[in-house]
């Protein structure tokens, strides 16, 4: 796969990312009993500080960019931010990131926004009713004066634009032939809807949305319509395991999540991992796949990627 808005082996070779991202099976008795057949794609292992879908679509971005100054959006604990900052650091690309909450300016940083800073992003706080209407293109206009950055390529909240769904579709690719069933979590959309165009006739892409609102599927649709001029996959969603809302992660979750590392050897990523594999037995169990179905769980994050900060809950953003 090849494109302005690809990436590509020369220009991002400095990074070496391992691809495709390692295929592995796991037996697990709860699937097996269900006839299922159970894979963990693990696009953790991609790269140590640009892991999983962040580098699917911040390679694109990052070539389109040119070299100039990246300008991107987040929440207070943001991997995408983190992702971010790390990239420019590594290839030397200027990076500024906005960061919702304009109270966070005056108070020490946390240990995201501080690794974002250590990185050599520029961070610059909003109120945030102004960080509700960034995508305005008045309101973007000032932003970009107010951090002099009239001249930097954009990258939206979450990392999803078109070029990063083209570049996911390289996700798709690599897992045809091997599954029927393609299921991860879902933040922005982005990833999902790149999934799924690169996926064979045949094979879908199942999306665990980890935000409450139902609004993801417009979402989605949208995305694909800008990446590659309407509808493109067999794609789905299913909106029952978000366990509350973004960074909630009741006890159930965290039991889980234990278990299955138990049973797998498999540090479990709680914000969005652990709640596609939950939905994913959850879907075994319901008998919703056949027997026979091979089911391949796409691991987008290792539990270091994400910062905790109290005893029962992480906190990110909707990447």
């Amino acid at each position: 796969m090849t494109g302005p808005d690809t990436p590509d082996a020369v220009a991002l070779g400095v990074l070496r990312p391992r691809l495709p991202s390692p295929l592995q099976e796991v037996v697990d008795e709860r699937f097996e009993r269900r006839g299922v057949r159970l894979l963990l794609k693990r696009d953790d292992l991609i790269h140590p500080e640009l892991i999983g879908n962040k580098w699917r679509k911040l390679a694109p971005n990052l070539l389109a960019a040119g070299g100039r100054t990246v300008l991107t959006f987040g929440g207070a604990y943001s991997n995408h931010l983190r992702a971010t900052a790390a990239a420019g650091r590594l290839l030397g690309l200027p990076t500024v990131g906005v960061v919702r909450g304009q109270e966070l300016a005056d108070r020490p940083l946390n240990p995201s926004l501080a690794r974002c800073a250590a990185d050599g992003m520029r961070l610059h706080f909003i109120d945030r009713s102004t960080y509700r209407r960034k995508s305005d293109p008045a309101t973007l206009a000032a932003l970009r004066r107010a951090t002099a950055c009239e001249e930097a390529y954009v990258i939206p909240e979450g990392g999803s634009n078109a070029p990063a769904v083209r570049g996911c579709t390289a996700l798709g690719e690599e897992l045809r032939g091997h599954a029927d069933v393609v299921a991860l979590a879902c933040g922005t959309g982005g990833t999902l809807a790149g999934l799924a165009g690169g996926l064979s006739p045949g094979q879908r892409a199942l999306g665990v949305p980890v935000l409450r609102g139902g609004f993801l599927g417009a979402e989605i649709r949208a995305l694909q319509e800008a990446a590659f001029g309407g509808p493109r996959g067999d794609w789905s969603l299913d909106d029952r395991f978000h366990f509350g809302g973004y960074a909630r992660t009741p006890p159930e979750l965290d039991a889980f999540a234990a278990d299955f590392k138990r049973r797998h050897d498999l540090p479990v990523e709680r914000l969005y991992v652990a709640k596609s594999l939950y939905g994913l037995l959850t879907l075994t169990q319901e008998g919703v796949f056949p027997r026979g179905t091979t089911v391949a769980a796409v691991i987008t994050g290792s539990p270091d990627d994400t910062v905790r900060v109290g005893p029962k809950s992480q906190v990110g953003t909707s990447d």
